[in-house]
């Protein structure tokens, strides 16, 4: 049996990535726990199985596709792990201050009873 092959992801480039698309992607309230998470962490790449959400595999990866598309993440394999981070300083540039607004409003929701 031949060797399972990696899997190679692709991302857009930024420049091309209209403001919708991005606000689109993390509009979903799973996607941007996921944004927060891996900005939690100081920006360490993170695998797909180190975030806590309690939903199926397949939905997961969708969401990690959703945001890969949207250029909100860059992922990349190691091995069988496939390790992802926010691609921040480019998401800077081409929408500044979008990923602090998207921290912010953790701080600004009020707590559930």
């Amino acid at each position: 049996m031949p060797p399972k092959t990696s899997r190679t992801y692709t991302h857009p480039d930024l420049n091309e990535v209209p403001l919708a698309a991005a606000m689109q992607a993390l509009a979903d309230p799973s996607r941007v726990a996921i944004v927060r998470t891996l900005m939690a962490d100081g920006g360490r790449e993170l695998a797909c199985n180190e975030f806590d959400l309690c939903q199926s595999k397949a939905t997961i990866s969708h969401h990690f596709d959703i945001l890969r598309e949207a250029g909100i993440i860059h992922t990349r394999t190691e091995g069988r792990r496939c390790l992802s981070k926010v691609r921040q300083g480019e998401l800077e540039k081409r929408f500044p201050g979008l990923l602090k607004l998207v921290l912010a409003e953790e701080a600004a929701t009020p707590a559930k009873a």
